[in-house]
């Protein structure tokens, strides 16, 4: 359970902090109450987070080999891809394209929504922007495969956590860190940290 944990919270942690659902939730608490974004921005992770380790689950009914096979396919085309990304990232601060993303799903959302917004309203309004954000998102293909070989309260706790503590810097620093954020450096540290986990993945299953 310890290392599910530990393995949970270190890629959800990593992989997140820079994302497109960094951004949103530091745009929105820009414009809106902290607490409230905060709280639905973690609603959503924790239930995207939930659902992933369901279908990790599922996953696990296949026969051990393809688990296995698939796992450290996974992991090490993620870290590959990462990689590549970072070489050919700017050795700027920020990835603007992302973050103009991330400030385009702010504005179609507010414009959808009333001026005088309740505190229900602002809440929904972070959870389906969050949720939609990372709906086939990397971290989520992640945490399916940490989830199918690994215990599954032990991912929950530790995804959870991750994006919960990613979810807390966006809200509360994610104006000062958004010009100082360097994306390539990120990406380049997430890239190794899936390479990583698909080396342990198949020294564990061999």
């Amino acid at each position: 359970m310890l290392t599910a944990f530990t393995a949970g919270l270190l890629l959800i942690t990593i992989s997140e902090l820079g994302d497109k659902t960094f951004f949103i939730a530091a745009i929105l608490s820009m414009q809106h109450p902290r607490r409230l974004v905060f709280a639905g921005v973690t609603a959503a992770l924790a239930a995207m987070t939930i659902l992933s380790v369901v279908l990790g689950q599922a996953a696990s009914l296949l026969p051990k080999i393809y688990i296995y096979y698939a796992e450290i396919v996974l992991f090490t085309a993620f870290g590959i891809k990462l990689l590549y990304e970072a070489s050919k990232m700017p050795a700027s601060t920020c990835a603007t394209e992302v973050v103009e993303e991330a400030k385009d799903a702010v504005a179609k959302a507010e414009k959808k929504l009333p001026k005088q917004k309740t505190s229900w309203a602002i809440i929904l309004e972070a959870f389906l922007l969050t949720f939609m954000a990372e709906w086939g998102d990397r971290t989520q293909f992640a945490t399916i495969a940490l989830a199918a070989s690994n215990n599954p309260i032990g991912v929950t706790i530790g995804a959870i956590l991750g994006h919960s503590i990613c979810a807390a810097i966006a809200v509360l620093g994610g104006r000062m860190l958004a010009g100082r954020i360097s994306e390539r450096i990120l990406t380049f540290i997430g890239g190794c940290l899936f390479i990583v986990f698909g080396i342990v993945a198949a020294l564990e299953g061999a």
